[in-house]
């Protein structure tokens, strides 16, 4: 698809930050780099891409510093000290990005580089944040596909931030959105949940997953789900409240249960004839009962206690474009 852009000739070029998170992809990193040199030849932009090393146990490093070096003026490397994960080398990535927009893509070339300057065109008509939504991929199975939609469902359902389902962490981010991005602290982080967060305007592109080149996939199952697990304790205090909920449906089946009870041994009307160790075992589930809704208290002041140590801004503002 062509492209148009329109910079006047005394205009500073703009500068995109293409932001790389690498775990044991030596093969992809130099056919990544290649492609995305070819996109922005066609394009008005300067560029940088940044190379993070996510303590890879391949040459990925290696290779890596090898760009840096053939290309000193586009690629920059960040090596870690160990495997960090995904999430940690994105977010470093954007901590030591210098441009206007930044852009992250996996470096496996299933975020397509030629989408690039659709991302820039829906960016310079004043779209925040352009986040790419995978339609399909074909190599996923059937059971990821189901569990990707259930994710998506039950996160939804609980979330106090709505996510697109099938978005991924191929978008562009405006300078000022990342600077905001920058000033969340959070460990245990699911980057793009956070991006939702944040708010500013959002457009989207849909694209297609190629097949992966060279190598396997980093997200096992296994990893997969405590990425989910992570994102649901992060975004929603359900979790966390639903023993108190739990307890109310206890007592409240226990309560009826005792008044039943009580009813049949005083009044004989039912002659359901309870012993003793079932009225007993009916106020134990009571007392059960109590002391969830008594842990469910709690967890609204240890909710109260998480938002605060998570030391987000109360409110982000969107400053016009300069």
């Amino acid at each position: 698809m062509s492209q148009t852009f329109h910079n006047l000739p005394d205009t500073p070029k703009k500068l995109i930050s293409i932001v790389v998170p690498a775990y044991n992809e030596e093969k992809n990193l130099p056919l990544l780099v290649t492609e995305v040199k070819n996109v922005f030849a066609s394009i008005p932009y300067n560029f940088e891409i940044l190379l993070i090393n996510d303590g890879s146990t391949d040459n990925t490093l290696a290779v890596a510093e090898g760009l840096e070096t053939k290309y000193p003026d586009i690629v920059r490397v960040v090596n870690f000290s160990r495997n960090f994960g995904k999430e940690a080398g994105t977010t470093a990535g954007y901590h030591v990005a210098r441009g206007d927009a930044v852009m992250a893509i996996d470096a496996d070339l299933q975020h397509p580089p030629a989408l690039i300057p659709e991302f820039i065109k829906k960016w310079e008509a004043g779209t925040d944040v352009v986040i790419g939504v995978r339609n399909n991929n074909a190599s996923d199975s059937f059971l990821k596909r189901l569990g990707s939609k259930l994710y998506y469902k039950i996160i939804n359902s609980i979330s106090e931030t709505p996510i697109v389902p099938s978005a991924t962490d191929f978008r562009l981010l405006d300078r000022q959105v990342v600077d905001e991005l920058n000033r969340l602290t959070e460990h245990n982080r699911m980057t793009r949940g956070l991006i939702d967060w944040l708010g500013y305007r959002r457009d989207y592109i849909y694209f297609t997953a190629p097949e992966r080149i060279h190598g396997e996939a980093a997200y096992g199952f296994w990893k997969l789900v405590k990425l989910a697990a992570e994102s649901f304790i992060s975004h929603s205090l359900l979790p966390l409240r639903l023993a108190g909920y739990v307890g109310i449906v206890l007592m409240v089946l226990s309560g009826v249960l005792g008044i039943v009870m009580i009813l049949d041994r005083y009044i004989d009307t039912l002659g359901l004839n309870f012993s003793g160790p079932a009225i007993l075992a009916n106020v134990i589930l009571f007392m059960v009962g109590l002391i969830l809704v008594m842990i469910g208290l709690l967890s609204y002041y240890i909710g109260h206690i998480y938002h605060d140590t998570q030391n987000r801004p109360l409110y982000v503002v969107r400053q016009p474009r300069v």
